[in-house]
């Protein structure tokens, strides 16, 4: 597995200086797995990504081929969608899957993103050959190795085959997030990546969130804020239910959880390279296997 961060921010992208070194794009991260592309989420970051995908395409002579995950539905995890330009081309196959949001379709939600005066080309008017699906807690993505196809099975009522060469998606919604978020576990030859970004840390630790990511390779998750911040300390407001967490919040899920390696993700838009290093350092001294997630940053397990 390899895993590829494209957009890294939270809330809104921050191009400039004091964002050169994290990147300044919102939410996107790639997983290629087995001879599958696994999309997170689709911020402004899988603009870029998008034109990755058509090169490799080209390179290899054939279309491209990608599941995208989205975690919800808020802005900083859509913004980018518009603008994949994979989307466009007819030959392209994408298999998507979200949430529900207040009983509206994954399909519904997603129209109505791009439709005028948002966007001037609405989700039907892309070529590509798109599957659309909303996700629960109960579903499973398996991936067979020789198939192109996504093949959804309820998790507790249908057999589940335990061919360790089939990619496996689950997901837990987690309330930590205003309407709710899902949380993502991909595995695959008993290896696995979580990735847990907009969701805010409890009192000893969220516990459905360290045992879904119990003993995971690498889990990615939310660090939006320093503790100051959190607090209203240091010229903030307190962001106290803002469904963010701290980086003390992720190491903490991350030793609950048995965590070989942690990425703090969804980075405040409004701190510096500079700031984000040093909450990096704090968390590093607390779980060592940690990296603020940058974008660029490529991890292989």
């Amino acid at each position: 597995m390899r895993v590829t961060f494209w957009g890294v921010r939270g809330s809104y992208p921050v191009p400039g200086p004091d964002t050169v070194q994290f990147g300044g794009n919102t939410p996107c991260v790639e997983i290629e797995v087995n001879g599958h592309t696994i999309i997170l989420d689709a911020g402004t970051g899988i603009v870029r990504l998008g034109n990755d995908l058509l090169r490799r395409a080209k390179e290899r002579g054939g279309p491209v081929r990608a599941t995208l995950l989205f975690s919800h539905m808020h802005h900083d995890h859509t913004q980018g969608f518009p603008f994949f330009t994979p989307a466009y081309v007819g030959t392209s196959i994408l298999n998507i899957f979200g949430p529900r949001v207040f009983e509206r379709d994954l399909e519904e939600t997603l129209a109505h993103s791009m439709l005028p005066p948002s966007f001037p080309i609405s989700l039907g008017e892309m070529n590509s050959l798109k599957f659309m699906r909303n996700m629960t807690e109960t579903d499973i993505l398996l991936f067979d190795p020789n198939q192109d196809t996504v093949t959804v099975k309820n998790f507790y009522h249908d057999q589940i085959d335990d061919d360790p060469d089939v990619v496996q998606i689950r997901a837990m919604r987690s309330y930590a997030h205003p309407e709710g978020v899902f949380i993502y576990r991909v595995q695959w030859q008993g290896k696995s990546v979580v990735y847990a970004t907009d969701t805010e840390g409890y009192v000893n630790t969220d516990q459905r969130l360290a045992a879904f990511a119990n003993q995971t390779d690498l889990l990615i998750h939310d660090a939006q804020y320093s503790e100051a911040h959190y607090l209203g300390h240091s010229g903030f407001n307190a962001t106290q239910g803002w469904g963010h967490s701290t980086p003390q919040m992720a190491c903490a899920v991350a030793k609950a959880a048995q965590a070989k390696q942690l990425v703090l993700f969804h980075h405040e838009p409004r701190y510096s390279d500079a700031m984000i290093h040093e909450l990096e350092q704090a968390a590093q001294a607390i779980f060592a296997n940690t990296t603020a997630a940058y974008e660029g940053l490529s991890i292989e397990i």
